[in-house]
């Protein structure tokens, strides 16, 4: 469903906002998120077992997911709507791998907190993209 010039934003280490159905009476609000594109073409990220999004994935597994370029470029963006799957597995390897593209793991601050993801665990989301929008300037 991506076309190469969206692979070519999505494989920067970007910030991705994520948003999931509200609860109650609450508007939704997209969080930012690190995210990969996985082989087959679905969004992953992570996300700690607790938190509250999680909830709101396993009551309404669709979440929709926004990528744009930064200021000082040129417009672009990526708009994916999907179905979500919650995973127990790959979660760590998926915060390894992210923590590489996003962080500089030479700071011992950041090796605590991907310590502290692999004993603790992370739950993965995959987002499997049914629409998909764009915008290049």
């Amino acid at each position: 469903m991506f076309r190469d010039e969206d692979l070519a934003l999505l494989a920067r280490p970007l910030y991705a906002f994520l948003t999931v159905a509200p609860r109650g009476e609450r508007w939704p609000a997209p969080r930012p998120v690190w995210f990969e594109v996985s082989d087959d073409g679905d969004l992953q990220m992570f996300s700690l077992p607790d938190a509250p999004k999680l909830d709101r994935l396993r009551e309404h597994p669709r979440a929709s997911v926004v990528v744009a370029a930064p200021p000082g470029e040129p417009e672009h963006w990526v708009a994916v709507e999907g179905s979500v799957t919650l995973h127990d597995e790959g979660g760590a390897e998926l915060a390894a791998r992210l923590a590489q593209r996003y962080w500089d793991m030479s700071d011992p601050k950041y090796q605590k907190f991907l310590d502290e993801w692999r004993v603790g665990g992370v739950v993965r989301i995959v987002v499997h993209p049914e629409v998909v929008n764009r915008f290049s300037a």
